[in-house]
Parts: structure tokens; sequence; C-alpha cells
């Protein structure tokens, strides 16, 4: 659907500032994609940015009526994993599991696929079949040394349902495997791992810093003694006898 060009504008400004804000401020992120909805809610691409934002502030059934509304505009397939995630967001895994078996799946991308396997693999997790979790994400794609977008999260959902499931040295390997895969730290593996060894993280520049601030800005009452030197100098003049302006 075509729009009046400054219309457009409005609506990509707006788009814009939902793709600039989502990962730090989802509050605000959302607050742009109703803007943007308002003014062009025939458009998919504005339906799909505002399901993101409802979904980024976990409004899940509200995230799953724009998902549904763009990809009625679309015929597109790849939102069907995030539609899933949103079902299990309303309690419903068991809506999810059969999303995941929807020869809809086999129409989706590589990293379409995985994102399924880890929705699946979810979902399983939340009916409390920790084993059929673990079982779900056993791929190709997680035996696979090449490393590709997905492989660092994959990784990460494999060694966390080892962890649920008591396997602690075999999710030790995993937690370190996506470390190794995620380079942008887009999990945090590295503090798994240092949980799992007992390693603490200790502040120790905070006693150090109150210490030497104390020492440059001593502390109001510690100064009394210098504004009464300060008062009694005043009243007797400067010290080299010289007038004072």
């Amino acid at each position: 659907m075509s729009l009046p060009k400054t219309l457009a504008e409005d609506v990509a400004r707006n788009l814009v500032m939902v793709a600039r804000l989502i990962d730090e401020d989802p509050e605000e992120a959302y607050a742009y994609s109703r803007i943007a909805l308002r003014l062009a809610s025939r458009v998919a691409a504005v339906r799909e940015a505002a399901g993101f934002a409802a979904y980024a502030t976990q409004k899940y059934a509200e995230a799953l009526a724009e998902f549904r509304a763009a990809r009625r505009m679309t015929g597109s397939v790849d939102l069907w994993p995030v539609m899933a995630d949103c079902e299990r967001g309303l309690g419903r895994p068991e809506r999810a599991m059969a999303m995941a078996g929807d020869p809809e799946v086999q129409k989706l991308d590589k990293a379409g696929q995985v994102e399924m396997r880890l929705v699946a693999a979810g979902a399983r997790r939340d009916m409390g079949q920790i084993d059929a979790a673990i079982v779900t994400l056993q791929s190709s794609e997680l035996a696979s040394n090449s490393v590709q977008p997905w492989t660092p999260r994959l990784r990460y959902a494999y060694a966390d349902a080892l962890l649920e499931a008591g396997r602690e040295d075999e999710a030790r390997e995993w937690f370190g495997k996506a470390l190794e895969a995620d380079k942008d730290g887009s999990t945090d593996a590295s503090d798994r791992l240092a949980e799992l060894d007992g390693v603490e993280f200790v502040d120790v520049l905070g006693d150090d810093e109150t210490d030497a601030a104390d020492e440059v800005a001593p502390r109001a009452e510690d100064r009394s003694d210098v504004r009464d030197d300060e008062d009694d100098a005043d009243r007797d003049g400067p010290a080299d006898g010289s007038a004072k302006a």
C-alpha cells in the first residue's frame, strides 16, 4: 500500500525510532510503534514493527494480533516462530508445540527453522518435559562446528536445558561452546560459566574510591576547625599586615 509522501515520511521516522530503541528502551519503542500504527495501520511493515515492540514489552496478546495481521497482508511465514513464542508467553505451550509441527515450518529458511526449534524446546520446558526439550535441541545445527548467527543462542539453550536436567558437566561444556561462538555478547554464557565454577565478582574499587573521596573532600563536620580559623583570620586582618581591599 502506498502512502502520501508526507505521511510516509512521518511513518518512516517513527519506524526508525522503534528500531533504534527496541533493545535499549522497549517501552519508548512501543510508544513510537503506536504512533506509526495510528498513521498507517494497513501497512504490513507497520503491523510487524508494532508486533515486535509489543513483544519486547511482553504484551503477547497484542503482539500476536499484530503478527497475524502482518502475515495476512504479506502471506509470509517468517513470523511463525515468534507467533509461536507469543503463545508461550500467553501460557499456551501446547499451541506453540502444535505450531512447531505445522507444515508452515517447512517453508521457513534455516534461521527460521532453528528459531522454531528453540521455541519448541522452550515449550517443552514450560510443560516440564526437560528431557524432550534436550532432544528437541539436538540437531545438525547444534553439532556443526560452523558458527552462524543462531549458534550462540542454540548452544546456550542446550546448555541451560542440560543444567536444568542436572547434567552439570555437559552444561559447562556447552556454555563454553556458546561463549566461543558469542562474539557479540548476545548471551550471558560467561556469567553462567563463572557461576558454575563458583566465581564471585567483587567491586574492589568501591572502598578505594570512597577513601579517595574522603581525602580530597573532608566531611562537613571535619571542616569546622577550618571555618573557625578562617573567621579568626578575617577579624585579625591579613597575616602580612596589608590592608584589605
